[in-house]
């Protein structure tokens, strides 16, 4: 494609020029308090992809900031940027991942040409404007493949309301746009399970805020849920021959993993979002199986009756808002999903290649790189193989935290930084 933006591919690195930070002021000048959704179709194989406009429509709430507009983490996949038409200025910048470009990571990728929808979302500008999509290619370079000019005054950018549902504050501190704002989806809720939704809603705040650091920063979230009923109440699970006709269309068996529960209806994701100020989705499907996923800047899933439904939460919750990566290894299609020579992204994995951008100054004086296990000193700190689903040549900061498994009640410190840093990106 047209442009190619290289950039050091660790957290908080940047080379790209960046917009003056902006406060309330100088956000009001340039937008509107609003948002801008671009509908997009994802399509492509193993070998390449591509993004086809679909459509534009106004929503009603801006719920993320009005400052530190452009995105400098340069973490995710993609990037979404919002230029001045007239200028070119960066106003706007975010980094994400989707669903279809986890699959294309997949065998099924390497057979099969597929599309699904997608979306990005900026504040709705006051002038006319363009929308650049970047993506990620496997040395770390992003490559321009999507743009689109926005007018602003375009009469076919769809406006009506396509998903109007009553709303309930859970846990509501502060104005929007100095606020982490998350909203909650019901999925697999029938017209008489609402009320159970709202307390699935307000378990999922409570087991949120039982860990730290959230449980630190509380007063700097809000938490707001849509009431949405689906005609039938449980979500799919194909290899059971279960079909559920159910709002969001969630699914077991995403990608062909059992417990990745997740749905390729972006559109409709957003469309019942756009209810409430939001930053953050999170579906909660009603059903007991064990099971969920989340992709940075993405949405989260999670179920309602499980067990361990707060900890599988608040894991999931950790990809989607921090962008922190798995930490486990196992067999699969994703053991070469961090290749080498390649420094991953998220702020907890590590290659090795800039490990001086990750955790190193987190480590005692003499830990030695990488680390031995130690069963003695379960929590050291170091750089541990075997993490990013790969056993060999990805580390991790821990022998053990919420982001490798669920045996544990806390973050690593290098996951819990990632985590306070995010926070104060959205909220004051």
């Amino acid at each position: 494609m047209k442009n190619i933006i290289t950039l050091l591919v660790t957290c908080g690195v940047a080379t790209l020029p960046a917009a003056a930070q902006t406060g309330r002021d100088a956000f009001d000048a340039r937008f509107e308090n609003k948002a801008l959704r671009l509908d997009f179709v994802h399509a492509g194989d193993r070998e390449g992809e591509e993004i086809f406009f679909d459509e534009a429509r106004e929503e009603p709430h801006w719920g993320g900031p009005v400052r530190d507009l452009v995105d400098t983490t340069f973490c995710g996949n993609y990037y979404v940027h919002l230029r001045d038409l007239r200028t070119g200025e960066l106003l706007y910048s975010r980094g994400f991942c989707t669903l279809f470009g986890e699959w294309r990571g997949t065998d099924e990728a390497r057979s099969l040409r597929r599309a699904a929808p997608g979306t990005v979302r900026v504040p709705y500008p006051r002038a006319d404007a363009l929308v650049e999509i970047l993506a990620r290619d496997a040395g770390g370079e992003f490559r321009e493949k999507f743009r689109h000019v926005v007018r602003v005054n375009d009469p076919f950018i769809k406006r009506e309301r396509v998903a109007a549902y009553p709303t309930r504050d859970i846990h509501v501190t502060g104005d929007p746009t100095h606020r982490v704002d998350i909203v909650l989806l019901p999925d697999g809720y029938a017209a008489g399970e609402m009320e159970k939704f709202v307390t699935d809603c307000e378990a999922f705040t409570r087991g949120l805020f039982a860990f730290a650091p959230y449980s630190d920063h509380a007063g700097l979230f809000n938490v707001r849920a849509v009431l949405a009923p689906s005609r039938e109440s449980g979500a799919d699970v194909p290899r059971e021959g279960a079909w559920k006709n159910t709002l969001l269309n969630t699914s077991f068996y995403t990608l062909g993993t059992e417990r990745y529960l997740m749905t390729y209806d972006h559109k409709a994701l957003r469309d019942l979002a756009a209810n409430v100020p939001y930053d953050f989705i999170y579906v909660i499907v009603n059903t007991g199986k064990y099971g969920g996923g989340a992709i940075y800047n993405h949405y989260g899933c999670g179920t309602s009756g499980n067990l361990l439904a707060a900890k599988v939460h608040v894991h999931e919750f950790c990809h989607l808002f921090a962008g922190l990566g798995d930490e486990y290894a196992e067999d699969g299609a994703y053991n070469d999903m961090y290749p080498p020579g390649v420094e991953p992204w998220e702020a907890n994995l590590t290659t090795l290649v800039h490990f001086e951008k990750k955790w190193q100054d987190l480590l005692d004086a003499g830990t030695p790189v990488p680390t031995p296990l130690d069963p003695a000193r379960p929590t050291r700190t170091g750089v541990y193989e075997g993490a990013g689903y790969a056993f060999k040549g990805v580390y991790r900061p821990r022998p053990d935290c919420l982001m490798r498994t669920l045996r544990g009640d806390d973050f690593c410190p290098a996951c819990t930084r990632a985590i306070v840093q995010q926070i104060h990106r959205y909220a004051e």
